[in-house]
């Protein structure tokens, strides 16, 4: 009777996830609610934790991107990164999807790619190369990108959850050199693997088809989307480096303990530093400031913009999503503990399929780190394990529902990046899975040489 609840569980989880994805936006957060009403009244579970402080520091990271990008600081980041990939069209596959992690490893976020998207779809069709190769390669990167980057809540949240659960204090830059070199490795294999996807545009029947619709023909080689040329005040530079700088203090602040002021922590009876996701937070929102007050932004024009716009709406479906699982984890916690003992300390890649699912299920990589590392470490695993296996919390791309899937789907007037006749079978699956495939190889090679 108890496995018949759970699956009945488990089963709400799905159909909310199916059913939000379809609507789009914040469908998904919305429908969750739902969920979590079921969960709750019907099935009489205590409501789990939402996630706060994931939430809140992406909030922050969102919004001081989107003060950037109002300040045009961001768009001088995109020039410079366009000129690299105009600069080599023919190797746009490779570069493009470097370009849009590297913004991730820089920003904390993927939804800063959304203007590099329709660039790269414009350099694919006008070298003639099947634009699905490098918009669902680059897609991929950028998500893949958000456990390099030092101000990112998932990097963070490691830190935090293994000097919680262990005796190990790692800082933040000892978790890049593994989790940084791990996720490039993936994204350049996912590249490479690219590069021959898919038939050329020449011999695709299909595109040949549509090509002889005018009106589509028209769209296909419709005017450039560029940024070259284009003239920034020079507050827009400004606020650049400002940015940049406060990612360089994050780092900083994340090698040296000595640095963050210290406070007495009633629930482990000990002098602790100020946690870097409250650091990460403080110096995002000062560092938005900044921006706002030397650099002429409009402030009531920040969530109007492209990032904030992305951003709060994936916050949402997370709020939604993570809270809904969370529950369900929660109430079985001890018989998941209690089965997964055994199969975790013979089978130690089984953590790594865990997270996998479970950031699928809340579409967090932070929030899928925050349910099954904890538990992971309870159990026994090694934290090298777990430092190793970082990669492995991006599974929301099985289903193509994540906004910066959507927008590279949207975003090529080809139709070759796409979502198949069965939805699983879609542009962005192979990609992922060699991806974080790599990285998690790579990751644990990496933990085992450096940390171990």
């Amino acid at each position: 009777m108890d496995v018949v609840i759970i699956i009945l569980q488990v089963a709400i989880i799905l159909a909310c996830l199916v059913f939000g994805a379809k609507k789009g936006g914040m469908a998904l957060g919305l429908i969750a609610g739902i969920g979590l009403v079921a969960l709750v009244f019907v099935f009489r579970l205590e409501p789990g934790e939402p996630p706060v402080s994931v939430i809140l520091t992406i909030l922050a990271v969102i919004g001081c991107a989107a003060t950037l990008q109002q300040s045009g600081g961001l768009d001088v980041m995109m020039q410079t990164a366009e000129r690299l990939l105009r600069k080599h069209p023919e190797q746009v596959t490779i570069l493009g999807p470097l370009v849009t992690w590297t913004l991730t490893v820089l920003c904390g976020t993927g939804h800063v790619v959304y203007t590099m998207l329709p660039i790269i779809a414009d350099i694919a069709i006008k070298k003639d190369i099947r634009p699905e190769r490098p918009m669902a390669a680059s897609s991929v990167a950028a998500q893949m990108g958000v456990t390099a980057s030092p101000v990112s809540v998932a990097t963070v949240s490691v830190v935090s959850i293994i000097s919680e659960h262990t005796d190990k204090h790692w800082s933040v830059p000892q978790i890049l050199m593994i989790s940084m070199p791990a996720s490039l490795a993936g994204v350049l294999l996912a590249a490479l693997w690219s590069m021959r996807r898919g038939k050329e545009l020449d011999d695709d029947p299909d595109f040949q088809r549509r090509l002889e619709d005018p009106e589509f023909r028209k769209s296909v080689y419709a005017g450039s989307k560029t940024l070259i040329g284009k003239v920034f005040p020079p507050q827009a530079y400004r606020a650049t480096w400002i940015f940049l700088g406060a990612i360089a203090l994050v780092v900083v602040l994340g090698a040296f303990d000595v640095l963050r002021p210290s406070f007495w922590n009633e629930e482990d009876q000990a002098v602790e530093p100020l946690s870097m996701n409250l650091v990460i937070q403080m110096i995002m929102l000062a560092a938005g400031a900044l921006i706002l007050l030397t650099c002429k932004v409009e402030a009531g024009r920040i969530a109007s913009t492209a990032v904030f716009k992305s951003g709060a709406t994936a916050m949402f479906s997370i709020f939604g999503v993570a809270w809904m699982t969370e529950t369900v984890v929660q109430a079985h916690l001890g018989s998941l503990e209690k089965g997964l003992t055994g199969v975790l300390a013979d089978h130690v890649w089984m953590y790594a399929i865990v997270l996998f699912i479970i950031g699928k299920l809340v579409n967090s990589q932070a929030a899928g780190l925050l349910i099954v590392a904890p538990m992971a470490l309870s159990l026994g695993v090694d934290p090298v394990v777990v430092v190793g296996f970082i990669g492995a919390s991006y599974g929301y791309f099985i289903l193509p529902t994540y906004p910066s899937d959507l927008a590279a789907i949207g975003f090529d007037p080809t139709g070759t990046t796409r979502i198949g006749k069965y939805i699983i079978n879609h542009s962005f699956l192979v990609p992922g899975l060699i991806g974080v495939a790599t990285s998690c190889l790579v990751g644990s090679a990496l933990a085992q040489l450096l940390l171990s």
